[in-house]
């Protein structure tokens, strides 16, 4: 058998490797009752001041969760946050500068604890439902990752990320409704969630409310991380 060495091999493949690798962030707030998403305005001529997911080329010493945090934590100073990877996106034309194949993820964070870093193409947050046209394939990378949050909430109490420590049943509707597009039930919703055993009820009140002050609650972890490695066998 044929043997090649590393020197042949690598100039049978050198133009396989004129190709980039890139990550894209979706990260995900909520506030005043909306699902939000972090965008910046784009920056290049073809897609000038259309809104743009944060996202940058994978560096040579990076893997790609090392990149999408590292994304993450430059604009909004935030680090180990719930970030998940959904998939590749890697159309031909996808970028205008050339061959570049990238890597979504989407991340959950409260609003309240993001300190945003601007710059130039400005830095905002924008209701999901309000967003019809990006740059790039941008739009289609939101539309996958929104969906994938969709599914994820229905089995996975992953929403609690969007939400302050303290929170009210109500506060805990309105992220399920406002992730879910639908209106929810509010008697079956509450019972649903008693049913799991994961909020604690902190014997705390709402303050400085128009309306009725709601009791507090917190969402529980420790319990929920035992239960998951249970029923994952562990």
């Amino acid at each position: 058998m044929h043997t090649k060495n590393i020197n042949t091999h690598r100039i049978e493949i050198r133009d396989y490797f004129m190709a980039a690798i890139s990550v894209d962030c979706v990260i995900f707030g909520f506030d005043e009752n909306e699902l939000k998403v972090l965008l910046i305005k784009s920056d290049l001529k073809e897609y000038k001041g259309k809104p743009s997911l944060l996202g940058d080329i994978v560096h040579p010493d990076e893997d790609l969760q090392t990149a999408a945090y590292r994304v993450l934590r430059d604009r909004t100073g935030l680090e180990d946050l719930y970030m998940e990877q959904v998939q590749a996106f890697g159309g031909i034309n996808r970028h205008p500068a050339g061959r570049v194949v990238t890597i979504a993820f989407y991340s959950l964070i409260n609003i309240q604890h993001a300190e945003l870093k601007t710059q130039e193409n400005e830095l905002h947050w924008h209701a999901v439902k309000d967003i019809h046209e990006m740059a790039f394939d941008h739009k289609d990378i939101l539309d996958t990752c929104y969906q994938r949050l969709q599914a994820k909430v229905i089995d996975q109490p992953v929403g609690f990320n969007l939400l302050p420590k303290k929170f009210s049943l109500r506060d805990l509707q309105n992220l399920y409704e406002a992730i879910l597009d639908v209106k929810l039930d509010r008697r079956n919703f509450r019972k649903k969630f008693f049913a799991m055993d994961y909020l604690v009820d902190l014997n705390e009140e709402e303050k400085d409310v128009r309306h009725r002050p709601a009791r507090l609650y917190k969402f529980n972890h420790e319990k929920y991380n035992l239960q998951h490695k249970k029923d994952l066998g562990f």
